[in-house]
């Protein structure tokens, strides 16, 4: 007995880690295995033509931390961040609360909706550029037809962030708003009957019923996004170009740390910049978790 027992729990064990190895071997090829490498590699110089490692040690964080465009770069990244995080949540809340009612072509709105996100970034930015286009541009072309002033949209510093911040939230809205429909439709019909009953208006309902049970949605919606937002790269790399006089405002940590390990070869300080990276997401997501902590005891 004991003997087809430990021979059964054998054989599960090695049927679990059959389903489970494919998915292991990836994140250790893929994410586990780089991260190892990009720490060993910030302790060294890469040499001429990328020939060659020095071990320089924390040379390269010294640098780093001394280098304005790197802060530039960070204080960049959160500039877009603050902008696309919080639009991309209340307006894909707003889509999903009106998508969650009975509609005509409630389908249709919704693939339109989600059809951004479909879209490879690379085309996405392509189109936006062409649209933001100061000379022959749609956006310039319409405001002409108002009699507004054309608008340096990619090359005014002012101006260029939150052009491409508003890329990224109309592309994600779509995302979001599935994200938002699947927690709308988690919380029971009874509490809004009720509500009706007492005499609660609809806005009453919104803030007192929906954004609570909400809560948990909104909290892995925030989460992601400000991870994703801090990464952000290929509408930057394709909206603008480098001789751009908006480009020094506008470039990330990401695009910094494209720059000097692709094109300048040096992947030490590369990897020493996407280190920071990191540590700012564990930052920033540490912060999140421990304040929606808070606001679950407060509630």
């Amino acid at each position: 007995m004991n003997t087809n027992s430990s021979k059964q729990k054998f054989n599960t064990f090695l049927w679990g880690w059959s389903f489970l190895f494919p998915t292991v071997f990836g994140l250790s090829v893929l994410n586990i295995i780089p991260i190892f490498q990009t720490v060993w590699q910030s302790f060294f110089k890469t040499g001429a033509f990328g020939r060659g490692n020095k071990f320089i040690g924390f040379d390269n964080y010294i640098k780093m931390f001394q280098d304005a465009t790197v802060w530039q770069a960070l204080l960049n990244t959160f500039k877009y961040a603050m902008i696309e995080v919080p639009l991309s949540i209340i307006f894909g809340v707003l889509a999903a609360v009106l998508l969650n009612r009975k509609v005509t072509g409630r389908s249709i709105y919704r693939t339109i909706y989600f059809l951004p996100m479909v879209a490879a970034p690379a085309a996405v930015a392509m189109v936006w550029r062409w649209l933001y286009n100061s000379e022959f541009g749609l956006l310039n072309h319409l405001l002409q037809k108002i009699g507004v002033h054309s608008i340096n949209w990619l090359s005014n510093p002012n101006t260029t962030f939150i052009s491409i911040a508003f890329v990224g939230v109309w592309s994600i809205i779509g995302y979001n708003m599935i994200l938002f429909l699947a927690g709308l439709q988690e919380i029971p019909r009874d509490y809004y009957e009720a509500a009706q009953i007492d005499g609660a208006s609809k806005t009453r309902q919104f803030f007192n019923i929906t954004l609570p049970l909400l809560s948990p949605m909104m909290f892995f919606v925030t989460v992601t996004r400000i991870i994703a937002a801090l990464q952000v790269f290929d509408s930057i790399y394709i909206m603008l170009d480098i001789t751009n006089p908006s480009f020094y405002k506008t470039q990330s940590l990401v695009y910094l740390f494209y720059r000097y390990s692709f094109i300048e070869s040096n992947k030490g300080y590369g990897s020493a910049i996407v280190l920071l990276l990191l540590a700012v997401i564990m930052i920033v997501t540490t912060i999140q978790i421990r304040l929606q902590k808070k606001w679950v005891l407060y509630n």
